[in-house]
C-alpha cells in the first residue's frame, strides 16, 4: 500500500501529549519494518478523541478507539498483514460491492443446489422472502439522503468515541485511544493491515473504497476497531425507510454476517432497525 511518511517512529519528538502507550508492529508474519499504530495503555478518557485529532492531524495521524473485545485481543494479537494490503483508491466502491453481492449470492445458489439434490429444503427456509438471496439482482449504489447533515462529521465522530470512552467496559469490554498514520478516516483499517473481515475479504483496502464512498454520501468516520468488528459514526444517516432499504443492500454487502446471522435474517428489519436514523453502524465478521 503506498502511504506517505509514518510520523509514529518519532512519536516522541513529535510533541504531542500522549498518556503512556505502546507502538505495535506486530503482524501476522512477524515484525513489521516500522510502527503501524500507537495505542494508550490505558482506557480511554472523555478528551483524548476530540484532543488527538486536533493534534494528531497536522503529523498525519487519526484518532481511533481500539477494544480488546470479549477476547481481550489487543492489536498486538491482531493478526495484522499489511504486507498483503493494497490501496484503497485503486479500488471502485460499486464494483467491489456488486462483487461481493454476487459472491454471496452464487454461494447461496449453490448451497441450495446442493441441499436440493440431497432432498433437503432447509436452505429455503433460512432466508425470509424479503432477506437477499438466490436470484437477487445486486440494486446499485444508494443515493446520499437529501437532508443536510445537522452537525461535522467530526463533532459527531468525537461525540460517539466520549459516549464509549464514558461506559467503554459497557460497550465493548475495554477501548482505548489510538493514533494510525491516515490521511482520511476510511483509510484507518488499511493503514494497518487490518485483519478482520478476512473470512470475507483478504485486503481490507476493497472495504475502505467502500467506507471512503460512505464518507462522502453519509459523512461517515470509523470510530471503533476491534479484532473483528467495526464502529462507524454517521454524520448524515438515511432519513427514509427507502433510503434505509437501499443502503441496507451495501451493509449487507460488505458485512453480510450482520443480516445472515442476526435474526430475523431479514434485510427490511435490519434497514429499520440498524439503518434507518442510525448515527454508528456496527460490523461484524465471523
Amino acid at each position: 500500500m503506498a502511504t506517505l511518511p509514518n510520523p509514529l517512529p518519532d512519536l516522541a519528538a513529535s510533541g504531542l501529549v500522549l498518556p503512556p502507550g505502546s507502538l505495535v508492529d506486530a503482524t501476522l508474519d512477524g515484525p513489521w519494518h516500522e510502527p503501524l499504530l500507537w495505542h494508550a495503555d490505558g482506557p480511554a478518557a472523555l478528551r483524548d478523541w476530540p484532543d488527538l485529532r486536533a493534534a494528531g492531524r497536522r503529523l498525519g495521524l487519526l484518532p481511533v478507539l481500539v477494544t480488546g473485545g470479549r477476547r481481550d485481543q489487543w492489536p498486538k494479537d491482531w493478526d495484522l498483514c499489511p504486507d498483503d494490503t493494497s490501496y484503497p483508491g485503486d479500488h471502485d466502491a460499486e464494483e467491489v460491492l456488486a462483487g461481493y453481492w454476487a459472491d454471496h449470492v452464487d454461494h447461496a445458489d449453490d448451497a441450495d443446489d446442493a441441499d436440493d439434490e440431497l432432498g433437503d429444503g432447509a436452505a429455503a427456509d433460512d432466508h425470509d422472502e424479503d432477506s437477499p438471496g438466490p436470484g437477487s439482482s445486486w440494486p446499485g449504489l444508494a443515493p446520499g439522503p437529501a437532508r443536510e447533515a445537522a452537525e461535522d462529521a467530526d463533532t459527531v465522530a468525537a461525540g460517539l468515541a466520549g459516549v464509549i470512552a464514558a461506559d467503554a467496559d459497557a460497550w465493548l469490554g475495554g477501548a482505548r485511544i489510538a493514533l494510525v498514520p491516515a490521511r482520511r478516516s476510511a483509510d484507518i483499517p488499511a493503514a494497518i493491515g487490518w485483519s478482520g473481515p478476512m473470512n470475507h475479504e483478504n485486503d481490507v483496502a476493497r472495504l475502505c473504497a467502500v467506507l471512503r464512498s460512505w464518507e462522502d454520501r453519509f459523512d461517515a468516520r470509523v470510530v471503533v476497531l476491534g479484532f473483528d468488528t467495526m464502529i462507524v459514526s454517521v454524520g448524515r444517516p438515511p432519513a427514509t425507510i427507502e433510503e434505509a432499504r437501499a443502503l441496507a443492500a451495501e451493509h449487507y454487502a460488505f458485512c453480510p454476517d450482520n443480516v445472515d446471522q442476526a435474526p430475523p435474517h431479514d434485510l427490511d428489519a435490519y434497514a429499520e432497525k440498524a439503518v434507518l436514523n442510525q448515527e454508528a453502524w456496527s460490523f461484524w465478521w465471523d
